[in-house]
């Protein structure tokens, strides 16, 4: 089949690199002709500075000019086309609604060239992306008064997890496809067609507002999960003596009807996805009079998590920030990525600031390029006071306190490390609980704070 991918963000170059890798003529779109001239390399390097996600440069430097093909020009690639992915990007404005203007004029450029068209064959236009529900009926409006025919609209959201997102395409745990008529479904089941029959895989065919609804749904309910324990669980383990958090979750999760993902408790949830859907489902069951308490709480309670270990840190292990230098690691909102979209690390380099630090010493593998885009001294001459560092030795070296705020492997290791690199009296905040024999580290003379456990001081256990 001939696809159009229109949009090459983390979405749009994964469902690209993918689809072609199955046999599709796939012609990745995009307005920002660096971009496309990154991927046209085909080289790792350039590809990884846009998206970086394990096995994608080397899928679409395999598929370039084969199946795959990156292009900056969209009047010559419509024509004969058969499925057009809307993987565009959907920022929320203040009040948590989705900001559609990127879609709206992607809709009006397609639509414009959709009915001057040679070819009439019909083509179906799939929003990809994660839009409120209802956008597939405000797609079909603007389609219907620029007089396009024989076109329809579909929704068939991604449920990609960064770091595993290749793996994840191809194997994925559901597809949904929401449609109207019988002719769409044929169609993207021919674009799904290793999916269809999977005897692992559930293929799910429904209404465009209900595939619309599993993606925020599904969303919300996995970071309601994550702040479950973050606001139960954890707090259990910091405020009442002998719980241990560990055990705790062993001891939930051993039943077969609680998950155990998620039940880790951390510094907080960043990424792309889940902080912007729950604030968007919000907005929508607030419009249809919904009571939203519930979702709020959640929301609320990852966001506290992203800056309350500083407080901690003052209040309960009397650690004063002002003029301190304080090492942090990990900047990426999770490991094996460079995605720093609402990562935690922000809310923490902004506490650290506002406490008065001296210095903040930053390492992530592979984050650190995108951390100074984001942390950007032109913006706010705070920032001058971040360096960055290529290993963690480095910048725990000269440092009074040490954050870990990105559950990097490399990470857990560190309790060697820092006893050769600094001494105590020394501060160690462990946002995502990755120091296993943190005891030693006490005993040692250094103290441990970490999330879901009260402040270890020298000498204690």
């Amino acid at each position: 089949m001939k696809i159009i991918v229109a949009g090459t963000g983390y979405v749009g170059l994964v469902q690209a690199a993918v689809c072609s890798e199955y046999g599709h003529q796939v012609y990745a779109y995009d307005i920002d002709e660096k971009k496309i001239a990154a991927y046209s390399s085909g080289e790792a390097e350039q590809i990884e500075h846009y998206v970086n996600e394990p096995g994608l440069s080397h899928l679409i430097k395999e598929m370039l000019g084969k199946y795959l093909f990156f292009t900056s020009e969209l009047p010559p690639i419509v024509e004969g086309v058969d499925v057009i992915f809307l993987c565009l990007p959907t920022p929320p404005h203040p009040d948590g609604s989705s900001n559609l203007t990127f879609y709206d004029a992607a809709v009006e450029q397609f639509a414009q060239l959709l009915a001057d068209r040679k070819d009439k064959r019909r083509v179906v236009l799939v929003n990809k992306s994660t839009v409120p529900i209802g956008t597939a009926r405000h797609l079909e409006s603007i389609l219907k008064d620029y007089q396009v025919e024989n076109v329809g609209v579909a929704s068939n959201p991604e449920f990609l997890a960064e770091g595993t997102a290749i793996s994840q395409a191809r194997k994925p745990d559901r597809v949904v496809v929401g449609c109207d008529r019988d002719e769409d479904f044929k169609i993207l089941r021919r674009v799904y067609s290793q999916f269809v029959n999977h005897v692992r895989i559930k293929y799910i065919e429904t209404t465009p507002e209900t595939a619309e609804a599993i993606k925020y749904v599904a969303n919300t309910m996995l970071l309601t999960y994550i702040s479950f324990w973050n606001g139960v669980g954890a707090r259990l383990g910091e405020k009442i003596p002998n719980v241990k958090i560990e055990d705790l979750r062993r001891g939930v999760t051993a039943d077969d009807r609680i998950s155990t993902w998620g039940s880790y408790v951390s510094n907080g949830a960043g990424g792309s996805c889940f902080g912007k859907d729950i604030r968007s489902l919000i907005y929508q069951l607030r419009r249809v009079d919904v009571n939203t308490k519930m979702l709020e709480s959640s929301y609320e309670v990852n966001e506290f998590q992203k800056e309350y270990l500083i407080e901690r840190a003052v209040h309960e292990a009397g650690f004063r920030f002002n003029n301190k230098t304080v090492a942090l690691l990990g900047l990426a909102f999770k490991k094996q990525t460079n995605d720093m979209r609402d990562a935690s690390s922000i809310r923490v380099v902004e506490s650290l600031l506002g406490k008065g630090v001296s210095c903040i010493k930053a390492y992530d593998p592979l984050a650190n390029e995108e951390a100074q885009k984001v942390f950007n001294a032109n913006q706010n001459i705070l920032f001058e006071k971040i360096k960055y560092f290529d290993s963690a030795q480095e910048a725990i070296q000269g440092s009074d306190a040490l954050f870990i705020s990105t559950d990097w492997e490399e990470f857990r290791g560190l309790s060697g490390t820092i006893e050769r690199t600094v001494q105590p009296p020394y501060l160690i905040i462990d946002g995502r609980r990755m120091i296993p024999d943190y005891e030693d580290l006490t005993a040692a003379g250094y103290t441990y704070m970490a999330v879901g456990s009260p402040v270890l001081k020298p000498g204690k256990k």
